[in-house]
This record gives structure tokens, sequence and C-alpha cells, in this order.
């Protein structure tokens, strides 16, 4: 089993993806763990606050289908195939962790984001508090710790989710 770890995010009917990406993460993965949803402004480009939050998960899959499968999600919930890197997003799901591996390809692991946005180290750090990052061996407790809060407003909302089966 690999321990992964998916940041999720919308700028578009923000809600309803972020139901829709949760709930397909449960049907391809199973059991996640999840954080709390936050909201942040738009990071590279002028537009609307974004609902985010990351989930961990134990899978089976191999990296590239992983890969394959959380792109084909992101599709199916109306994501554009060559959508550009600072754009609008319906539904955004980064690969942020895969156990502790070191790669570019076929996606780069672990995701840079981790260290540079908040919406994506809070969560992280929520629910992988004493998890390391596979290289600089910090735990993401104390990564968020020293992170610089002002660079990023972000406020945690309140959003309620429960597993397919469960409603």
């Amino acid at each position: 089993m690999t321990r992964i770890y998916i940041s999720l995010g919308s700028n578009v009917e923000r809600e309803r993806h972020i139901r829709a990406g949760l709930d397909g993460l449960y049907r391809l993965l199973g059991p996640l763990d999840v954080s709390r949803v936050f909201e942040s402004e738009a990071v590279g480009f002028a537009g609307r606050p974004f609902y985010n939050l990351v989930v961990g998960a134990d899978t089976d899959l191999p990296l590239a289908e992983l890969s394959h499968a959380l792109r084909e999600l992101e599709f199916a919930h109306g994501r554009e195939q060559h959508a550009k890197k600072f754009s609008p997003r319906t539904l955004d799901l980064d690969l942020l962790l895969f156990d502790d591996l070191v790669c570019d390809q076929p996606v780069n692991l672990p995701r840079g984001e981790i260290l540079t946005n908040a919406f994506v180290l809070w969560p992280l750090a929520e629910i992988a508090p004493e998890c390391r990052h596979p290289i600089s061996g910090e735990s993401f407790a104390a990564l968020w710790r020293a992170y610089d809060k002002r660079s990023q407003r972000l406020s945690p909302i309140t959003f309620i989710w429960s597993p397919p089966s469960a409603q």
C-alpha cells in the first residue's frame, strides 16, 4: 500500500465540484482522510476565490495509473484538456505525495506547491502533521509553523461531506 496525498481546488461552482471530486476520489481510493476546506484567493491570475483542501488515502494503484485516473476525474467534471496553468478551474486535482517518492515523470513529486502555497501546506499539515517532506526532511507541521502566513490569505470554511455510501 502506498500513502498518497492529493490537493483539490475549485473556483467554478466550488461546492458542487469539490463534492464531486471527493465522491470520485472515494470511489477510486476508498476511505479518505479529509482536511478542512479553505477559501483562498486565486494565485497567479485575477479570478474568483477558490475552495481548497487536501485528502490522504492508501492505494495499490501504480503512479502512472493513479495520475491518469486523477486527470480523467478532472475531465469528467468540466476541466478543459488544454487549460492554462493559471486559470479558473471546475476541479483541480494535484498529486502532492506518493509515499516518499521523488520523481519528474509521470508527475513531479513531491509537488512544489507544498512549500509555496498556504492552501496546500496548511491542509496537508492538518491531516499529516508528522509526515515529512521527502526532500527537506521537515515535518509538515514544522513547515506550516515556519510559513509566512501573511503571504497568502486563507480562511477555513464550514463544509460538510459524507462518503457516497453514507449519503
